[in-house]
């Protein structure tokens, strides 16, 4: 029993954790945007900044709007009837604030946030007060653990469907738009399910919000382990673990042998109580031991059902589905035994130590049995931005491959405890061979030219060529990786950002990077774009080009961006080369690289080249006619 216990308490941890992650991308992309910092963004700030209170202080539900048109916001938040005020509260502000921060220029969004105490919160440039209309229904997030329950699945189905339409007649009678409650699978596992409607709407639509997400889990996931649906009216979730504070004051009816419930779209049938108590009059001449018998034989079939749902339950793998308008999007993630990377790292020995990654030791490990070589990220267990970047990793860079992108093989978690497994690159990081005098020696040109490429080749991977688009934020020498053959990947995405269809710039208030290699725009005003990490990279190629880190102080000047812009402007680009290949490099293709250096690390953005111009500049010969101004430095007037 204690090892069953370990069990769901570490899936329980598991589940709940990636569930939040995912649940937090619930902008709807419905090609409506608006201007960042502009009117309709300080009003969208403004009233989800007096939700938690509002909400708090209305038993749980309150909905609003401010300003005028076009930029008039609507909002409402809610939590589970019952809610603590400042549970509600917190998980309101909690939810408010990732709308705030990933959301970035779209003009409706919602968020159910699974937090124990499940809250709302939704904004919009329409009023939605009880609407039930196609932007209720559509953008619909379904996320599923993807074991399968795969012993007495017709026995489990029974039960599972008998709950389940119960939930909803509850949830969606007069007066009321929410209903959670349990059903005993066998002695030892529960099923829970919870459901919730926004009060604002009618009866009738929340039955057919609830049944129609509830078909569409059916429809995908039926024999999974549990999982949840949620959208702008409605949501349901279920699993075998209590993941809501709203079961802890359910008192559950014993397990009916032999539950036999209608379809799910038909009327709601008898209680199991009630099925209890129509025993047959007969049974009382069944003797002893025929009753021991039968007894006996049920629970070892019930334990044997449980074996198997615990086990599959503790080596849960989930696959998150986004549909909305556009179409649906999946995201498959691998769970590790944390054992398993415990014995692979020598349990995080010194020895085994790599390096240090973004909020977090790196070491080598071995997996077995075959002996695959892996590097893993021990992230730091007292780090908040360490578990955002956790979460960010896996869903972000789950499915990315590419030959110039380090490859996310996995993660694994127990209690505190987060790890992220990646593909072993053997030379470390160029970082390392900027550095040191040894390495940076083995660096000539025809190698730091391919490296140089590669990181391009990275890049417009993951603006043009990857959906969707990501944003790296990030490109320093630390995080690029070098193979055997040199080859460079760019890894750590901790803080990378997805953008939308059509979305070109974004702006956040926390501004998470490595000085040096920020443009201002970003550094100063939290504004990101492509053209970010095309600044970035045009510090890279500096750095590659000199064999210098940008902030050593090792230039005649603040900086590397100014140093090489001052040579430049004297006809002296050359001075800026490694003294470790002067003897032999082509000159003519390192001045190009300069020059296209240069053009990155513009001041304003839109003189900065995309990087399909970067790559295409890379591969040719021809004259590159833009010439480059005062570049983005920190120190560009030195």
């Amino acid at each position: 029993m204690k090892q069953r216990s370990s069990l769901l308490i570490l899936c329980s941890v598991l589940i709940v954790f990636f569930v939040a992650s995912v649940s937090a991308q619930t902008c709807v992309h419905n090609g409506k945007n608006f201007i960042p910092n502009g009117t309709y963004d300080a009003n969208r700030r403004l009233i989800l900044s007096s939700l938690p209170s509002n909400a708090a202080a209305q038993d749980g539900f309150y909905s609003g709007s401010i300003g005028q048109e076009p930029s008039r916001v609507y909002a409402a938040g809610m939590c589970i009837p019952g809610a603590e005020a400042n549970d509600c509260s917190a998980c309101i502000k909690g939810a408010s604030d990732w709308l705030v921060q990933d959301c970035t220029n779209q003009t409706d969004a919602y968020y159910w946030a699974l937090d124990p105490t499940l809250c709302l919160v939704r904004y919009s440039n329409n009023s939605f007060s009880g609407s039930a209309g196609y932007w209720e229904i559509v953008p619909q997030y379904l996320v599923m653990n993807t074991a399968n329950i795969n012993s007495n699945l017709t026995e489990f189905k029974k039960i599972w469907e008998r709950l389940i339409h119960s939930i909803i007649a509850a949830a969606s009678a007069p007066k009321s738009r929410y209903k959670a409650d349990v059903a005993a699978l066998t002695p030892f596992q529960n099923i829970y399910a919870l459901m919730q409607c926004t009060p604002d709407v009618s009866s009738g639509d929340c039955d057919n919000c609830l049944r129609q997400s509830v078909i569409d889990y059916q429809s995908c996931c039926g024999e999974k382990t549990g999982g949840y649906v949620m959208r702008p009216i409605c949501f349901f979730r279920w699993q075998l673990f209590t993941f809501s504070k709203a079961f802890g004051n359910i008192t559950l009816a014993p397990p009916s042998p032999h539950p036999s419930p209608p379809p799910l779209l038909q009327r709601q049938p008898s209680s199991a109580s009630d099925q209890a108590k129509k025993t047959d009059t007969g049974s009382r001449n069944i003797s002893l031991r025929t009753i021991i018998a039968i007894v006996v034989a049920v629970i070892l079939s019930l334990i044997k059902v449980s074996v198997v749902l615990l086990f599959n339950h503790s080596n849960n793998n989930y696959v998150y589905y986004i549909y909305s308008p556009s179409g649906m999007t999946t995201v498959r993630s691998l769970q590790f035994d944390f054992k398993t990377i415990e014995v692979a790292t020598n349990n995080f020995s010194e020895r085994n130590k790599i390096g240090r990654g973004g909020f977090g030791d790196v070491f080598k490990g071995t997996l077995m049995p075959g002996g695959r070589e892996v590097a893993v990220k021990r992230l730091s267990r007292t780090s908040e931005q360490g578990e955002k970047e956790f979460k960010n990793e896996v869903i972000v860079i789950a499915k990315l491959q590419h030959g110039n992108l380090v490859r996310l093989l996995g993660y694994s978690v127990k209690g505190e405890e987060r790890v992220l497994v990646y593909e072993f690159v053997p030379n470390k990081s160029l970082d390392s061979f900027l550095s040191d005098p040894l390495k940076q020696a083995q660096l000539r040109w025809t190698k730091r030219f391919n490296i140089i490429k590669g990181i391009a080749r990275g890049i417009l991977y993951l603006h043009q060529d990857s959906r969707p688009k990501i944003i790296h934020r990030d490109l320093k020498a630390d995080n690029i990786l070098l193979e055997a053959d040199m080859n460079p990947k760019i890894s750590d995405f901790g803080t990378a950002r997805i953008f939308g269809i059509g979305q070109t710039s974004s702006i956040t208030e926390r501004i998470f990077g490595t000085e040096g290699y920020m443009p201002p725009e970003y550094r100063c005003e939290g504004q990101f774009s492509v053209k970010t990490d095309v600044y970035s990279f045009g510090v890279l190629v500096l750095e590659i080009i000199c064999g210098k880190k940008n902030r050593s102080f090792c230039f005649p000047g603040p900086d590397l961006v100014t140093y090489a812009w001052r040579l430049w402007r004297e006809e002296t680009p050359l001075e800026l080369v490694d003294q470790t290949i002067l003897e032999n490099f082509p000159a003519e293709e390192v001045t190009r690289c300069i020059h296209i250096a240069l053009l990155c690390v513009q001041h304003e953005p839109t003189d900065r080249p995309h990087v399909s111009t970067i790559v295409s500049m890379l591969t040719s010969t021809t004259i590159i006619s833009h010439v480059p101004q005062t570049p983005g430095s920190l120190d560009s007037l030195y």
